[in-house]
């Protein structure tokens, strides 16, 4: 049994802001935009833990699925989910289109700027959940701090940034797009119910909702996991963790709950069951 506690990293945005908690480091006048966990290089990673932290809307983007991105050569594709912690404003997040268009529309739309009319803006508040499959078009709003739990792979086709100077990856984005409307209802994450958010029936990894009064000890299982405490404190492996961490376990772990246990926990499918969503 291993665990790793992993290393925050924080990346400026121009969507961020400058208010993240001070345990992940000084911003030094930066707006920062997330806070990645990452481990030791020698260990496979297939998944990556975020916080984000939005003052505007990020960009209206899209991801491949892993057999879209393996034939233009890359690792693999990007399917995600978000889980917001908190909400500042009418925060919402845009995933898929109020209805379905062609691809010709869907073109034109990025290039006029109506993209942002045809998304479908849904309001959220803390405790809200979406899993967005690899091809939805999708974009977070301002006024948001959320937990992203996504496939490690790098690769995010921008259709449309509002005006901002950076690239934009028209042609491979409406390649791998669905223009439609998302189809999967929201969920809503509870502090005081354990509950499978996602499964490995419809995602290339599960994600579960753990939650534990003080003084438990839980067996997280075998095999490769990502335990992401959102409140509460305790022992892993003999360790102290607390939340806003977040631990890599390579192969099972006790832990012990001194405070109460709200977190995330999360697994990558074995690569022979993970499901094409393309």
């Amino acid at each position: 049994m291993t665990c790793y506690r992993l290393t925050p990293h924080i990346v400026e945005k121009p969507w961020g802001r400058d208010d993240i908690p001070a345990n992940y480091g000084a911003t030094h006048g930066q707006r920062i935009g997330e806070v990645w966990f990452t481990g030791p290089e020698s260990l496979a990673q297939p998944l990556l833990v975020k916080y984000l932290f939005t003052s505007a809307r990020l960009s209206i983007q899209v991801h491949p699925d892993d057999d879209q991105a393996q034939a233009r050569g890359l690792a693999g594709g990007k399917s995600e989910c978000w889980y917001v912690l908190d909400t500042q404003g009418d925060a919402r997040l845009g995933i898929g289109l109020r209805r379905p268009i062609d691809t010709d529309r869907l073109r034109a739309a990025v290039i006029d700027g109506s993209i942002e009319e045809l998304m479908d803006w849904k309001p959220v508040r803390s405790g809200s959940f979406y899993y967005i499959p690899a091809g939805t078009i999708h974009a977070i709003g301002g006024g948001l701090t959320l937990v992203e739990v996504q496939q490690n792979n790098d690769v995010t086709y921008r259709l449309y940034d509002y005006g901002r100077p950076r690239e934009l990856h028209l042609d491979d984005g409406l390649a791998v797009s669905r223009p439609e409307p998302y189809a999967l209802p929201q969920q809503r994450v509870s502090s005081e119910a354990s509950a499978l958010l996602v499964d490995e029936q419809r995602a290339p990894f599960s994600l579960e909702n753990l939650v534990s009064p003080a003084g438990e000890t839980l067996r997280l299982g075998d095999g490769l996991c990502w335990f992401v405490p959102l409140l509460g404190r305790g022992l892993i492996d003999g360790q102290p963790w607390q939340a806003g961490e977040c631990w890599l376990i390579d192969s099972g772990a006790d832990l012990s709950v001194e405070q109460a246990l709200h977190a995330l926990l999360a697994r990558p499918a074995p690569l022979d069951r993970r499901p094409q969503v393309g």
